[in-house]
């Protein structure tokens, strides 16, 4: 009895201790930063008009060299759409080797399907044999199929962010479409997400990381303008919607 009372003493005056004197021997920085509530470090690194080839040439500096414990994938619609469009099989090359040199720096990586687009207004932009011979929603398929392979084979995480905008995403002309379009952008982009589009693509991640236990920290979203979003880690983009969920997790 009286030996259990001396060591609840002893804690209790242990925990009053360090409560209220400071770390003998110790930096009085070093005890600030133990206490100090850990700061959630993402790097939003999406440029507008990237595709995969361009993702190869900037690797080293805009990913690897942060070291990154976590790096966020998601490229493939400028491959698919633009006057960069590359052929399938090139751009299935490209992707296995992005993934190999981040596995090879001990990073997770998390892959994520490309998102739907409003096929009207890609039209406007492209003629339909640019899509020739498979379409546009034929081509997406092959793509986003060609993500989930090299995940496969690579034995990285894979989302199927695709899938689910695609179900529930509203992709169209309402206002409440995830992917933005005239009523809530004024824009006939059919492309790019709204910022609930962003905060959707955010909780996604949020969950997936959550479930999976993937690095919460040292994050690095490597991608396109989908990734970029208005370029910040504090407004509109995914990135900045997904620190602001692990800050406050």
């Amino acid at each position: 009895m009286e030996r259990r009372f001396l060591l609840k003493r002893s804690i209790v005056g242990l925990t009053s201790f360090l409560i209220t004197k400071p770390f003998h021997g110790l930096s009085n920085s070093f005890a600030t930063d133990l206490f100090r509530e850990t700061d959630i470090t993402i790097t939003n690194a999406g440029v507008g008009g990237n595709n995969t080839i361009d993702l190869l040439n900037r690797i080293d500096q805009d990913c690897l060299a942060l070291s990154p414990e976590l790096t966020i994938l998601m490229v493939g619609t400028n491959d698919m759409n633009s006057v960069k469009h590359v052929q399938l099989k090139t751009y299935e090359a490209n992707l296995n080797e992005i993934v190999k040199e981040i596995i090879a720096i001990g990073s997770k990586v998390l892959l994520m399907s490309i998102l739907p687009a409003f096929e009207p207004y890609l039209l406007t932009r492209h003629p339909s044999s640019f899509y020739d011979p498979e379409g546009v929603q034929g081509r997406r398929k092959q793509v986003n199929e060609v993500i989930k392979k090299v995940a496969a084979k690579q034995h990285v995480h894979f989302l199927d962010l695709g899938h689910r905008l695609s179900a529930i995403g509203k992709i169209g002309l309402d206002r409440d479409s995830l992917i933005q379009n005239e009523l809530n952008s004024n824009k006939k982009d059919g492309i790019h997400p709204t910022a609930n589009g962003y905060r959707f693509i955010a909780l996604a991640v949020y969950d997936y990381i959550m479930l999976t236990k993937l690095p919460k920290n040292n994050i690095v979203c490597f991608g396109d303008s989908i990734t970029k979003g208005d370029g910040s880690i504090m407004k509109d983009s995914y990135p900045a919607y997904l620190k602001k969920l692990l800050q406050d997790e």
